[in-house]
């Protein structure tokens, strides 16, 4: 039984909760927040101990073995950094930090320690995504073209302001940084590395420090091109999450409001009643088994089995170093290169 702990009680922790009892081998036993009534809530919703302190929990639960940061993002290194030196492995929901430098502590500390990172990236797992990589890999496209990422997402104003924190630079990000951080995940984890971006970003109608709306284009280091478009700023509601691949012998366009449909799947190699099978297929179950489960499942056989997890802090860490590439080629008004950003 792999023993787990959660930091922070927002939303998003409830999908982790859900996501460890849904797997036999895993167990919570605590969660902490600094909030006393939010803590109070979590508590008699789920009937699990509860502690207004990290350290307090790490020292009155030996047991655990990991434990999962649900918290804003600018607080992510200091308890990721917290939580390997006590010996217990992380699990950080994205983006894994906000600078290059804290992915940068947080990785090493977690080596130094000898605990496994992941970080939550979990769109990875979605039937379609899943059906789109193993064609990539299998080289089916051929020669990639180019690639689309898309984010037509509505976030009002009421969305910032259910905390001070939300939308800022400091501890949140804008829509790159904090929605389509998967999308470009996607984009790294299908094509490669990203050797330059240029990009235009904007607050145009939301009251928030950081972007709501973002446009770019990056060429990775095999020539393929890519445009992405993200926004939270769509009325009035989510319109489109799309992800979309062209090559020499293949196009696929995975979209709907979330990424998790087949739009258009044409491969050279494919026969009709293969794609049409596959369609089908997504069709019937489009999200599949959820991500925070598959990434929770992932750490517990990484344990079990010492290796990586799927969803690496290296993997973290690339995909931020693509947001800050493109917030520095909109600051600059010129291309970046992203051997820039270290």
């Amino acid at each position: 039984m792999i023993n787990f702990a959660i930091v922070g009680c927002g939303h998003i922790s409830k999908k982790h909760v859900e996501a460890i009892r849904n797997i036999p081998e895993a167990k919570l036993l605590a969660v902490c927040d600094t909030v006393e009534e939010r803590l109070n809530e979590f508590q008699q919703l789920y009937g699990i101990r509860g502690y207004r302190s990290l350290e307090t929990m790490l020292q009155n639960e030996p047991e655990i073995h990991v434990v999962n940061i649900c918290v804003p993002t600018g607080l992510h290194a200091k308890l990721a950094i917290q939580i390997a030196k006590a010996k217990k492995h992380v699990i950080v929901e994205k983006p894994i930090a906000l600078s290059v430098q804290d992915a940068d502590e947080i990785i090493q500390t977690c080596e130094e320690n000898g605990v496994k990172l992941s970080v939550v990236h979990p769109n990875r797992f979605r039937p379609a995504i899943m059906a789109l990589q193993n064609a990539k890999v299998q080289g089916l496209f051929g020669k990639i073209s180019h690639v689309n990422a898309t984010v037509r997402w509505n976030r009002n104003q009421a969305y910032y302001d259910q905390a001070a924190w939300r939308g800022t630079k400091g501890m949140d990000g804008g829509v790159l940084m904090n929605q389509a951080i998967h999308n470009l995940d996607l984009l790294l984890w299908l094509i490669g590395p990203v050797s330059e971006v240029q990009a235009y970003a904007a607050t145009r109608l939301r009251d928030i420090e950081a972007e709501d709306v973002v446009t770019a284009t990056v060429k990775f280091d095999d020539g393929a091109l890519g445009i992405i478009e993200a926004a939270t700023t769509i009325y009035p509601k989510n319109y489109e999450e799309s992800l979309s691949i062209f090559g020499e012998t293949g196009t696929a366009v995975i979209s709907g409001p979330t990424a998790n449909w087949i739009k258009h799947w044409d491969l050279a190699s494919y026969q009709k009643e293969q794609t049409e099978s596959l369609i089908e297929r997504v069709q019937a179950n489009p999200y599949g088994i959820s991500g925070h489960e598959q990434i929770i499942r992932d750490m517990v056989e990484a344990i079990k089995f010492d290796r990586s997890p799927i969803v690496s802090g290296e993997d973290g860490r690339e995909a931020l170093r693509l947001v800050l590439a493109i917030y520095k080629a909109s600051e600059k008004g010129s291309a970046v290169k992203l051997a820039e950003i270290v």
